[in-house]
C-alpha cells in the first residue's frame, strides 16, 4: 500500500509525513462486533489538522483519530480519503479501519505548543470518533481530557450512542471550557436507515443520546442530515423527524441534503441501482451539476424543517451558531466554582 512508503520514509520526509516511523500494525479481531473489519494501528506525526481554506465548514481545525468507518455509510463523503492510502472507497472504507493509537499523547503535545493559539477543534466531521473501534481503543476520553486541561474549546458530531460512556468527561471539560455536541439524525425511517446507514445505531437509539445529554445538562443540538431527495424528504417524512428530534429534548435542530462527491457518489449510486433503481435518472439530473443538490431544493427542504421546527417549538442552528446551557457547578480538586452558564457551539 502507498503507506508503506510514507511510513518508511517519514523520518526524512519531515513534518508532512504522513505516518511515524513506527511499523503499520495489522490486527483483526474474532468478536461479532469486529467480525471482518481490519484495524491498522498507526502512530501519527500530527493529529490536529487545518481545514483547507476553500472548505464550506464553519471550522478550522479538526482531530481524526481514525480513517475508515465501520458506520458504512453508503453517502459517506469521506470515502475519498481511502484513496489517498491506495485502499478501497466501498467495502474498504467500511472495513479497513485505521486507527491513530497516540491520538490522546499528541493532541496533548500540540495544544502544548507555544504555536497553538487555542482555536476550536470540530471532531466527527470526517468519519466518526464514535464509531465502533473506539469501544476498544478509548482513543477520545484521553483527547477530551488533554482538550479540557487546556480549556481549549471544541465540538463533537457523532452517529454513535457511545459518546455516552464519556458523558461525565465531557460536563467536566463544560465546565471551563466551550463544548458542542450534535447528532447526527437525517430521518427515523428504519427501512431506509437498515440499508443507506447499516453499521450505525438506530435513528431512535441516537435520538435517546439527545434525550440523555438533555438530562444530564448538556445541551445537544441535532444535525437533520442527510436528508436523501426522493426517499427521505417527502414533507410527511420531514415534520415526523423533527416532531421525534424535539421530543428528545434537542435544542436546535439544523437539515443538510444529501451531497454526492467523487468517491462517496460512485458507490451510493451503485447502491441506489441496487435498491431503488427508479431513481437513478432523476438522481443524475439532480446532481448533473455537481457534488450538491440545486440551490432551490435545498432551500425549499431548509424552510420546511425550520417551519416544522417552529412548530415543535425548537429553532434552527446557523453555521456556528452558539446557545447558553448550564454547566456543572461543583468545584473540582483544581478549579472554582463556575458562576453562570457557558457557551455550548453547535456545528
Amino acid at each position: 500500500m502507498r503507506w508503506d512508503n510514507l511510513v518508511e520514509n517519514a523520518s526524512t520526509a519531515g513534518e508532512n509525513a504522513l505516518f511515524g516511523t513506527d511499523a503499520v500494525i495489522t490486527r483483526t479481531f474474532d468478536t461479532p462486533e469486529f467480525r471482518g473489519i481490519t484495524f491498522h494501528e498507526i502512530r501519527a506525526r500530527s493529529i490536529i489538522n487545518r481545514v483547507p481554506g476553500a472548505s464550506r465548514m464553519p471550522f478550522e481545525w479538526t482531530v481524526n483519530p481514525y480513517r475508515g468507518c465501520s458506520h458504512a455509510c453508503v453517502y459517506c463523503f469521506a470515502r475519498k480519503t481511502h484513496s489517498y492510502l491506495d485502499l478501497d472507497t466501498g467495502l474498504g472504507f467500511d472495513s479497513q479501519i485505521v486507527v491513530k493509537v497516540n491520538a490522546p499523547e499528541l493532541v496533548r503535545r500540540q495544544l502544548a505548543s507555544p504555536r497553538w493559539q487555542g482555536a476550536h477543534i470540530a471532531m466527527g466531521t470526517n468519519v466518526d470518533c464514535y464509531q465502533r473501534a473506539e469501544g476498544r481503543y478509548r482513543l477520545m476520553p484521553g483527547i477530551i481530557a488533554a482538550l479540557r486541561e487546556r480549556a481549549n474549546p471544541f465540538s463533537i458530531l457523532t452517529k454513535g450512542t457511545l459518546i455516552l460512556r464519556d458523558l461525565e468527561s465531557l460536563r467536566e471539560a463544560a465546565a471551563v471550557t466551550d463544548v458542542g455536541i450534535s447528532v447526527s439524525v437525517g430521518f427515523v425511517d428504519e427501512d431506509l436507515w437498515r440499508t443507506v446507514e447499516p453499521g450505525t445505531p438506530s435513528p431512535r437509539r441516537r435520538l435517546d443520546v439527545v434525550r440523555a445529554m438533555a438530562d444530564s445538562g448538556i445541551g445537544c443540538g441535532v444535525l437533520m442530515a442527510p436528508v436523501v431527495p426522493f426517499l427521505s424528504d417527502d414533507p410527511a417524512q420531514l415534520r415526523e423527524t423533527v416532531r421525534e428530534i424535539a421530543a428528545a429534548g434537542a435544542g436546535s435542530v439544523t437539515p443538510l441534503v444529501l451531497h454526492l462527491r467523487p468517491g462517496a457518489r460512485e458507490w451510493f449510486m451503485t447502491w441506489l441501482a441496487e435498491h431503488h433503481p427508479r431513481l437513478v435518472t432523476r438522481y443524475e439530473r439532480m446532481y448533473a451539476g455537481g457534488a450538491y443538490a440545486p440551490t432551490w431544493y435545498q432551500r425549499r427542504v431548509t424552510r420546511q424543517v425550520h417551519e416544522f421546527a417552529a412548530e415543535f417549538g425548537i429553532g434552527p442552528a446557523g453555521r456556528g451558531a452558539a446557545r447558553r446551557i448550564s454547566a456543572p457547578q461543583e468545584p473540582g480538586p483544581d478549579r472554582e466554582p463556575v458562576a453562570g452558564a457557558t457557551q455550548l457551539t453547535l456545528l
